[in-house]
């Protein structure tokens, strides 16, 4: 008999939570703490999961909630969050994550939704249900005494100043910067308390105690908040008891070039420090090229990142804008979905509606996805297959429409 796939009952809380971690390797005891935060801060009704019908177990897990996504100019876009996706290991290849995803790609387009988002733990899966990598990361390891740098170096040379914050100021001043960094930046989803409460150690979750941090902000000249950064270090001495520390940033953001680059200096000023992990960045950061040495930044992660999948094309491509003007004629195959069909981008005046005319340009939803953002060349994929030019000249001026300036940035996991 196949599995029953549907919302669970809040009585079924701690079983889901439990084949959950048998989904991701975590073997720790589902608490009580654990249950009372899920119950807390999670829509029931968008929890799903596959119970075997032979033994009433949890066999497969998908979460789904509420995001903001900030796209290119600055709008947001109401995006269905999927997380907590698993199927365990004795029920895997029998269609549950289809399931689930179908149901719920189905419900986020009757809510209204624009766009799915989610963090795929594994690159194969998600483009097989419309989903695009739209994102990219990397992580640079930085040499400090061959940055170039000064050592002498005591503070910003601006005005500005750096100090240092406790966990309480950190979700004092934390997610009013962190609106203005959304505003600003596409790619960018929105925080809930619950993520500055987690970050902060003020909750923890039982397989993923709250590892405590350093916490520094940046304030200008007039005292204001223009960023913000968290690290940790390890405690490592050479046998000639010389320090030898790395300092892991775990998350940086600011709102302003002079906020950004009086963090990286700060973090490359700490005594004991040999190296700066940089943690996940954009690729194009501008943290390399603001080293004397570029050199001294070893890149030690590059990949994709947040993923895209348009559900209403009309509206995901009005909310954003365009770097140049034209018209293309976008046909977009989406057997499964609610994308399919052929769209007129009129992008000197963000118009899009559905049209009947020729298309310049055929390509699946999946495709659309990892263009919508920016970071992805339409002339790439056309060279991939993925794009079908019809009308010559069709890609290159798709190019110019998509990308921008600066690569998007998603600095979350969810």
């Amino acid at each position: 008999m196949s599995a029953d796939v549907r919302p669970i009952a809040e009585s079924e809380l701690p079983e889901w939570l439990r084949a959950l971690n048998t989904g991701f390797l975590t073997p720790a005891k589902v608490t009580d703490s654990d249950i009372a935060q899920r119950a807390k801060y999670t829509d029931l009704a968008r929890l799903q999961g596959a119970f075997d019908p032979g033994t009433g177990r949890c066999v497969a897990t998908l979460r789904s909630f509420a995001q903001e996504l900030t796209v290119p100019g600055g709008a947001a876009v109401a995006a269905d969050a999927i997380s907590n996706v698993t199927v365990s290991p004795t029920h895997r290849r029998q269609g549950l994550l289809s399931r689930m995803l179908t149901a719920e790609l189905a419900a986020a387009a009757a809510r209204g939704d624009v766009v799915s988002t989610l963090i795929a733990a594994e690159y194969p899966i998600y483009g097989r249900y419309g989903y695009g990598p739209a994102t990219s990361l990397s992580e640079w390891e930085i040499e400090v005494p061959r940055t170039g740098l000064d050592p002498r170096w005591s503070g910003p040379a601006d005005g500005g100043r750096i100090e240092m914050a406790d966990e309480a100021e950190v979700r004092r001043v934390g997610p009013a910067l962190h609106e203005r960094l959304r505003a600003a930046v596409h790619g960018v989803v929105d925080r809930d308390t619950r993520w500055w409460n987690l970050a902060t150690g003020l909750e923890e979750m039982s397989h993923r105690p709250y590892q405590a941090s350093f916490h520094a902000v940046y304030r200008t000249a007039s005292g204001e908040v223009a960023g913000l950064v968290a690290y940790t270090a390890d405690d490592h001495w050479s046998d000639a008891k010389l320090p030898q520390n790395t300092v892991q940033v775990k998350q940086l953001i600011a709102v302003s070039p002079e906020a950004e680059r009086a963090l990286w200096q700060f973090l490359c000023s700490i005594d004991w420090v040999l190296k700066v992990r940089t943690g996940y960045r954009a690729p194009d950061d501008l943290v390399t090229q603001l080293l004397p040495n570029p050199r001294a930044a070893r890149l030690v992660t590059a990949s994709d990142f947040l993923w895209v999948r348009v559900l209403d094309v009309v509206r995901a491509l009005r909310a954003r804008t365009y770097a140049v003007p034209g018209v293309l004629v976008l046909d977009v195959a989406d057997p499964a979905g609610p994308a399919g069909g052929r769209y007129r981008l009129d992008a000197g005046t963000g118009e899009c509606t559905r049209t009947g005319e020729p298309a310049d340009l055929r390509l699946d939803v999946a495709a659309l996805g990892s263009l919508y953002l920016g970071d992805e060349s339409a002339v790439r994929l056309g060279a991939l297959g993925r794009v079908t030019e019809e009308r010559a000249g069709a890609l290159a001026l798709a190019d110019a429409v998509f990308r921008t300036a600066r690569r998007p940035w998603c600095p979350d996991v969810f």
